[in-house]
């Protein structure tokens, strides 16, 4: 039995890079390139990815979608070194192969190979974006693109007080495979507050965040609300200006009917002095 070694882990190839998936196999006895075989084979469909015989390669059967991205390293087969190499590698790529080889006698191994891809740098929007009080409900939104695999979504406050139980995720995967992630927080608003999301992906251990405050310069009076306080203003002013309209009338009526009645009290003190000072008449 021919000893063929694969790796124990699963393999992580990049979308849209080139990937080699290593296969090796011992041979002690020196061997000729026509009596090597080396096949390699999706583990689950059976589907052919790539054949070598006798010297070159036989792709008659190979499954369509492999066409032009593969080959081996002819220089390396007489070393036992039966490697792919699979380029440009896409999300379909991912899943279980064989590497088949035979040299008299033959043997065979299985690995995984997994598909990764950074997503976009994350960006937070708000809904509402203006006109905001405390205590309103605000919706946070994180966006992130062309993603692989399904990544971590985890929300905190300023505090570093994990919001994670409080949000709504969903992937959408677009032609390629590729998620695109939305992942919506909803939060009772107070002013100057720090939230952020963060985004991990598990089989890059890399990962990216967004932040946003939302500060008192978001905490403007709404429109409805301004336009009752300036109309509440012009009525309490024109009230104002009647009101003292209104009094000055009437102090300028009172202070005429108090010049009145001086002047009529005058004439009235005038007419009894001229009475008391006529002589009186004596008859004779």
């Amino acid at each position: 039995m021919l000893e063929v070694q694969v790796p124990d882990q699963p393999v992580v190839a990049l979308h849209g890079q080139d990937a080699v998936l290593n296969c090796s196999f011992n041979h002690t006895s020196p061997f000729g390139l026509s009596d090597l075989t080396v096949f390699w084979q999706l583990t689950d469909t059976k589907r052919n990815v790539y054949a070598y015989r006798e010297g070159k390669d036989q792709l008659e059967d190979q499954a369509e979608r492999f066409a032009n991205r593969t080959s081996l390293f002819p220089e390396e087969l007489v070393r036992g070194n039966a490697s792919l190499l699979l380029s440009k590698v896409v999300v379909a790529d991912e899943g279980s192969y064989m590497c088949f080889v035979r040299v008299q006698d033959y043997g065979s191994s299985a690995f995984f190979l997994q598909v990764a891809a950074p997503y976009s740098k994350p960006v937070i929007l708000l809904e509402p974006e203006s006109n905001l009080r405390p205590g309103d409900e605000l919706a946070l939104t994180c966006h992130a693109y062309g993603g692989y695999p399904e990544a971590g979504v985890i929300w905190q406050d300023g505090s570093g007080r994990n919001l994670t139980d409080n949000i709504t995720t969903s992937f959408v995967a677009n032609e390629d495979g590729l998620f695109n992630m939305k992942s919506i927080l909803t939060v009772v608003l107070e002013p100057n507050c720090t939230y952020s999301c963060r985004l991990v992906n598990p089989l890059l251990a890399d990962e990216d965040f967004a932040v946003v405050t939302v500060t008192g310069q978001n905490i403007v009076f709404p429109p409805v609300a301004l336009w009752v306080t300036v109309g509440l203003a012009v009525c309490l002013l024109v009230l104002l200006v009647a009101l003292a309209a209104v009094c000055r009338r009437k102090i300028k009526e009172s202070c005429e009917e108090a010049r009145r009645e001086a002047e009529e009290a005058k004439e009235l003190e005038e007419e009894e002095s001229k009475t008391v000072m006529t002589p009186l008449k004596i008859q004779s």
